[in-house]
């Protein structure tokens, strides 16, 4: 199983300290240290849609110009975006196998999932 996200992400975080108290075992992959490729992202896009990935509650998409939001109408301008502005994905998202298993955090949904 891998944790997609940002160290620094305080969700992400929760994530973390969940899994890791339920001794789940898992790989981080950082998307600062690390990016994310193209095809990743359109592979998740097909499982969840770029809808949900692109997170718009967000500091990073906030940030961003009311112009520059309005081109992000599509899977393909989303996953630019997101290869571009990692912060601007969801997070965390989890994966196994190749399939998104969990996007964000949520207590509840993590003991329906992972127990």
């Amino acid at each position: 199983m891998i944790v997609y996200g940002i160290k620094n992400c305080n969700t992400v975080k929760s994530a973390i300290v969940w899994l890791n108290n339920n001794n789940i075992e898992f790989e981080f992959h950082d998307y600062k240290k690390s990016g994310i490729t193209a095809t990743k992202l359109s592979a998740w896009c097909k499982q969840v849609g770029w809808e949900l990935l692109v997170n718009k509650r967000g500091t990073t998409w906030r940030q961003l110009e009311t112009a520059a939001q309005k081109k992000i109408s599509n899977e393909k301008s989303a996953i630019a975006l997101m290869v571009v502005k990692t912060s601007v994905i969801k997070r965390p998202l989890i994966e196994k196998n190749g399939k998104v298993v969990r996007l964000g955090f949520d207590e509840d949904e993590y003991k329906k999932v992972f127990k």
